[in-house]
């Protein structure tokens, strides 16, 4: 193996922790039952369905829970009950939030959902702030700024920076106690709680991180208003004033044209105009530079809080991608590897390029069982579309390129090019490139990888081979080594 080769340490990678699990969220308007399985940092949904129960409705209205809701809301918990145990995970972790923190009632509906064999946690209005920010903090690791966790009962305020969460409060305005206010009444609550907590203008110049259904509702609105591309709404940005702007827009859009909008629940439409209202206000006294949706909240917070730290401490995309590799590739070690024997061609690359290059890596050999004739299109899809968290539009865009290129595709696809810059293309493309003449040389396996080497010396790429192994230096391998020296603006040498 040449010197100054770092491969071999392939066998240091850090092992996941699987396993399943399942929380029931008991909120203010709905009731929800996830279960997880996969690796401890980033789980995949297995399981995912919500009732929506209304709990709310009769707190906002006489301080109690209405009994229609509760009997609906133990309809559905008897049969999360029953799935979850059937699923492998007999004693979800069960947390109930405002509505049932607040009414009078309250208890004696636990005691009732206690019946159905369920320990339900009573989370704080504080408990439930700080979970939401620590959903938002295990989806974007850098975040920094303030969560806002839109619910039916209240909304809470988190101060997150640094990967901790810093500051927290909860105020009484949640979509169910809004719901029949006028606008100019919902701003007035808003000024009047954000000046006397002192939270008036706490989060000047910084992002605001959008997370409760509602708020993701008008994320959708926003993305079909404005053409956007990519139908995911995890890390979609919208500028402050969007947020007044669909106050405007949803003033005159009726239930016809809301229907027109992808993904947009019709149990969602009647919030959605107080909801705009109340981002727009908070937004503004805020001081928010723009707004930042989150896929993640509560619920991914408290699977987060329960991680050791190093585990916490884990790249979410990183981990994801690896688990993917790893369940679609033929050598679950390739990608790792293939990122490492790569690295000398992009040495100036820092911060996220490195992460995306890395990904793009390790889903490297995702779409080999595909016809070939469509792996390109399934590596496309795969970067694009892929389950990811911890990036962002222009990210997946890069990786998804970046694959595109590796299983043959020419053109850059209509919807990357408008995701990303043409230097972010360029860059991708020599990934790309890069993945492509690994894996034609090393057949997807580690041995000729470990025992060569690839770099930039002067004005050339320049492929290192030991003897015994220049027999893998065909014709196929020649034209790939010289395709990627060009695309560099390069000369292709083999030593």
């Amino acid at each position: 193996m040449p010197s100054g080769s770092t491969l071999r340490s392939i066998d240091q990678l850090p092992k996941q922790e699987e396993g399943r699990s399942g929380i029931i969220d008991i909120g203010s308007n709905s009731i929800r039952l996830v279960i997880y399985e996969g690796p401890a940092r980033i789980p995949a949904i297995l399981f995912n369905e919500k009732v929506m129960a209304g709990l709310g409705k009769g707190v906002s209205r006489d301080g109690a829970l209405d009994p229609e809701a509760m009997e609906r809301a133990l309809a559905s918990l008897a049969r999360f009950r029953r799935l979850s145990e059937q699923m492998g995970v007999p004693n979800p972790r069960t947390v109930a939030t405002a509505a049932v923190r607040d009414a009078s009632n309250g208890n004696l509906f636990l005691g009732m959902v206690g019946g159905l064999g369920l320990t339900v946690e009573l989370l704080s209005g504080e408990d439930e702030a700080r979970m939401a920010g620590l959903g938002v903090i295990a989806a974007i690791p850098g975040a920094d700024g303030i969560v806002g966790d839109l619910g039916g009962g209240s909304l809470e305020l988190v101060r997150i920076a640094d990967g901790a969460v810093r500051d927290t409060i909860s105020f009484p305005l949640g979509v169910l106690r809004i719901g029949g206010s006028t606008l100019q009444a919902i701003g007035k609550k808003v000024d009047k709680a954000l000046s006397e907590s002192g939270w008036q203008g706490k989060g000047e110049g910084l992002p605001f991180y959008m997370v409760g259904g509602s708020w993701r509702s008008l994320a959708r609105v926003d993305m079909h208003l404005t053409g956007y591309p990519l139908p995911i709404v995890h890390h979609y940005r919208m500028a402050r004033d969007n947020a007044q702007h669909l106050v405007r827009v949803l003033s005159h859009l009726d239930r016809k044209r809301l229907r027109e909008v992808p993904g947009l629940s019709g149990s969602r439409m009647p919030a959605l105009l107080p909801s705009a209202a109340l981002l727009s206000h908070v937004a503004r006294r805020l001081g928010s530079s723009e707004l930042v949706v989150s896929a993640y909240g509560l619920r991914e917070g408290l699977l987060y809080d329960s991680l050791p730290e190093k585990v916490r401490g884990q790249d979410p995309l990183i981990a994801a991608a690896r688990e993917e590799g790893a369940r679609q590739g033929r050598f679950p070690e390739h990608g790792d590897l293939l990122d490492r024997w790569i690295a000398p061609l992009f040495e100036g690359e820092s911060g996220d390029l490195v992460r995306y290059r890395h990904a793009a890596c390790l889903l490297a050999d995702v779409s080999w069982r595909a016809h070939p004739e469509f792996r390109a299109e399934r590596g496309l899809d795969i970067g694009l579309h892929g389950n990811w968290v911890g990036v962002d539009a222009r990210g997946r865009a890069m990786i998804a390129h970046a694959l595109w290129v590796s299983f043959g595709g020419e053109t850059p696809v209509e919807v990357v090019a408008q995701l990303c810059t043409p230097g972010d293309l360029q860059t991708a493309q020599r990934w790309g490139l890069a993945i492509r003449l690994a894996q034609r040389l090393s057949g997807g396996v580690a041995d000729a990888l470990l025992a060569s080497r690839i770099s930039i010396e002067g004005g050339s790429v320049t492929l290192r081979l030991d003897r015994a192994d220049s027999a893998l230096y065909g014709e196929p391998v020649e034209r790939r080594h010289r395709i990627l020296a060009q695309a560099m603006n390069c000369e292709a040498v083999l030593a």
